[in-house]
C-alpha cells in the first residue's frame, strides 16, 4: 500500500509537508495532473493531485479547488509554487480547512519525474492487470505499446481517438469499435478518448479507467518534449509573424533541418482561446511527414511544413471537416505557399491574408488557402489601409454612395472581361442599355472604361473591401 507519507519520504522527490501532518496515512491509488480551477468532474478517490497552480491568481482562488479535492476524497495535493512565487498562504489555509494534505514540490523538479516515480511506487505494490499497466507506463512505453498492454489485459481491442475523429493509436488495424468510451484526462483544445471494443464488467472497467489515466500521463509527457521543440522553433516563427528581414530569417532558418530549396507552406491559425491554436495546428498536421515546426506570435499560431511530402490538394476541405467536430468558438486557418526560403516571407504574408479572407466568411470554421484568393486581392491586401482607401476614393469616388447601380454595372462589366454582351446578359438588360450605363459611369469617373489598363485599375479599386 502506497501512503502519502511514503511519497513524502522519497528522498529523490524532496517534497515538503505544508499542511495535513495528521493525514499522511491516506492511501494513494493513482496520480492526476491538472491546472483547472475546478477539476471536480475529473477527480477520483485516492488520487494524488499534481498542480503547478496556474489557476491561482488571488486570495480565494484556492477554496473551490481544494473543496473539489475534498469532495472527491483525494489523498493529497502536491503543488509547485514555481509560477506563483512560492506556495500561497491562501492554499495552505484551504488545505487545512478541508483536511487535504499539502506537499510542496521543489521548484526545479519536473512533473514528469514525479509522475514516473509515483507510478513506480504504485507498480511496486499493485497486483494483476493494474500492476502490469503501471509497470509499462513506468518503463516509458510508447502510446501504441501501452495500448497493446491494455488490450491484452482487457481482452478487447483498444483505440485512442481525438475529438477530430483521428485515430491517435490503436491496438489493431481497422476502424474503431466504440462499445465502451472513456475520457482521457487533461485540459486540451483537442480532447482524447479511449474506445474499447467490448462492454466491460466492473472489474475490467476499473482497468480501462486506469489505462485512460495512464494515456493522459503519456500525453502530458509527450507535450513536455514538444515544448522543447516549440522553444527551438520560436525564433523562426517569431520572424515569420513579425515580418523579419531576409538576413535574420535566413539565420533562423539555418537552425532547422530544412533545406533552403525545399518548397514550404506556412499556416496561420486563430482561435477564441489563448494558446490553443498551436495544439489545433498540431492536430491537423499530426499525420504530416516531419519535420513540422509550430509556434505562436502575438495571438496567432503558426506552422511551417514541407509542401513536397504528401500535401493533398483537398487538405483545406479535409481540415475544415475535422475542425467542425470541435466545440467552442470560431476557428480560422490561412495557408500560404508553397515557397522556398527566398519566398518564405511572402508565403507568410499570403497565409495572413488567407486568414483574413477566412475571417470574412460566415462559417464558424473556415480554412482558406492562398490559391483560393485572386492575385489581385493579394496585391491589394498587401498595401497599407490608408493607401488602399485613398486609391478607392480616387478611382471610384464619384460613384461611391451616389450611384450604386452604376457601380454594380461596372463591376459586372469588368467581371465579364469587359464584354458588353456577356455583361448585359448577366444583368438581364439590353446590350445598348449596358453600353449607355458604362459610358455614363466613365463620364462620372473621367475614365475610358474600354481601355484595358484603366479596367485593371478600376477592378483593383473595386476589390478593396469588397
Amino acid at each position: 500500500m502506497t501512503l502519502v507519507k511514503t511519497l513524502l519520504e522519497l528522498p529523490e522527490l524532496g517534497m515538503r509537508l505544508r499542511a495535513g501532518g495528521d493525514l499522511l496515512d491516506r492511501e494513494v491509488t493513482r496520480i492526476y495532473v491538472t491546472e483547472l480551477p475546478d477539476p471536480s468532474r475529473y477527480l477520483s478517490a485516492g488520487e494524488l493531485v499534481l498542480s503547478g497552480l496556474l489557476w491561482w491568481h488571488t486570495d480565494g482562488d484556492a477554496e473551490p479547488f481544494v473543496a473539489a479535492l475534498a469532495q472527491a476524497r483525494c489523498a493529497a495535493l502536491a503543488a509547485s509554487g514555481a509560477d506563483t512565487g512560492g506556495i500561497p498562504d491562501d492554499l495552505v489555509r484551504a488545505c487545512r480547512r478541508h483536511r487535504i494534505p499539502l506537499l510542496e514540490v521543489p521548484a526545479d523538479l519536473s512533473f514528469a519525474v514525479i509522475t514516473e516515480r509515483v507510478v513506480l511506487e504504485l507498480a511496486g505494490e499493485s497486483g494483476g492487470a493494474r500492476k502490469r499497466l503501471l509497470s509499462a507506463a513506468a518503463d516509458n512505453a510508447s502510446l501504441p505499446a501501452l495500448l497493446a498492454h491494455g488490450a491484452a489485459e482487457l481482452g478487447a481491442d483498444c483505440w485512442v481517438l481525438s475529438a477530430t475523429g483521428r485515430i491517435v493509436a490503436a491496438s489493431t488495424p481497422g476502424p474503431p469499435i466504440e462499445r465502451t468510451v472513456l475520457p482521457v484526462g487533461g485540459r486540451h483544445a483537442v480532447p482524447w478518448s479511449l474506445a474499447v471494443g467490448a462492454q466491460l464488467a466492473p472489474g475490467p472497467a476499473e482497468v480501462a479507467e486506469e489505462l485512460a489515466s495512464l494515456i493522459g500521463l503519456a500525453r502530458a509527457r509527450d507535450e513536455e518534449v514538444r515544448k522543447v521543440h516549440l522553444r527551438l522553433a520560436a525564433p523562426l516563427i517569431g520572424l515569420l509573424g513579425a515580418g523579419g528581414g531576409a538576413a535574420e530569417l535566413a539565420a533562423a532558418f539555418a537552425a532547422t533541418d530544412l533545406p533552403a530549396d525545399a518548397p514550404l507552406r506556412v499556416l496561420v491559425a486563430r482561435t477564441p482561446a489563448a494558446h490553443t491554436g498551436v495544439e489545433i495546428l498540431g492536430e491537423l498536421l499530426a499525420t504530416h511527414p516531419p519535420p513540422v515546426y509550430l509556434g505562436e506570435h502575438d495571438t496567432d499560431a503558426y506552422a511551417l511544413v514541407r509542401a513536397d511530402t504528401g500535401w493533398p490538394e483537398a487538405w483545406p476541405a479535409t481540415a475544415a471537416r475535422a475542425l467542425a467536430r470541435l466545440g467552442g468558438g470560431r476557428i480560422l486557418v490561412g495557408i500560404g505557399g508553397p515557397a522556398t526560403l527566398s519566398g518564405l516571407r511572402g508565403a507568410s504574408e499570403e497565409a495572413r491574408h488567407a486568414l483574413g479572407a477566412a475571417a470574412q466568411r460566415p462559417d464558424r470554421v473556415a480554412v482558406v488557402a492562398g490559391e483560393e484568393i485572386g492575385v489581385h486581392r493579394l496585391l491589394v491586401a498587401g498595401a497599407p489601409d490608408e493607401l488602399r482607401q485613398a486609391l478607392r476614393e480616387r478611382m471610384l469616388g464619384p460613384l461611391l454612395g451616389l450611384h450604386p447601380d452604376l457601380l454594380h454595372t461596372v463591376r459586372v462589366f469588368l467581371e465579364c472581361s469587359g464584354s458588353p454582351t456577356k455583361a448585359a446578359k448577366a444583368l438581364h438588360v439590353h446590350v445598348n442599355t449596358l453600353r449607355y450605363r458604362i459610358a455614363r459611369a466613365g463620364e462620372l469617373l473621367g475614365l475610358d472604361l474600354t481601355d484595358f489598363r484603366t479596367q485593371v485599375d478600376v477592378y483593383l479599386a473595386l476589390a478593396i473591401d469588397s
